[in-house]
């Protein structure tokens, strides 16, 4: 086993490897592979092997510095949903704060749980809201 890692290591010296643009297009082609198998047609076929395709000439490519841009410009692209994504992942483990959205400046609010009902100031604009914890 030790052996074959090294090859593996020497072979993939200067080439590209994976980065989050791949993982994003493996999990396309994961998707079209699940629906290849139940919607009739080759449409979602051919979107496996593309997407295969071109993740493994990402992969492999020795082009680092194009690859590189490649992947910030889906970064870029995709920077606000990964955001949101992660506050609702940051929000879902805190087990002792609730999280409000002020009606006047939709600036969000975080205040304690167990409470009861609340007034709520906000921090931005001064406006007060009721809410129960």
């Amino acid at each position: 086993m030790g052996r074959f890692r090294d090859r593996l290591t020497r072979f993939m010296y200067g080439r590209y490897g994976v980065d989050q643009l791949n993982r994003f297009l493996m999990g396309i082609v994961m998707i079209s592979l699940v629906l290849s198998l139940f919607v009739p047609g080759r449409v979602f076929y051919w979107i496996t092997v593309l997407g295969i395709l071109l993740s493994y000439f990402r992969m492999f490519s020795k082009n680092i510095r194009s690859r590189s841009q490649e992947n910030n410009k889906y970064l870029q692209a995709t920077a606000g949903i990964r955001r949101s994504f992660s506050r609702m992942k940051s929000r879902s483990r805190d087990k002792s704060h609730c999280y409000f959205k002020c009606p006047s400046c939709r600036q969000t609010v975080r205040v304690p749980k167990g409470k009861g009902k609340i007034c709520i100031t906000c921090p931005k604009c001064g406006g007060e809201f009721v809410k129960r914890t």
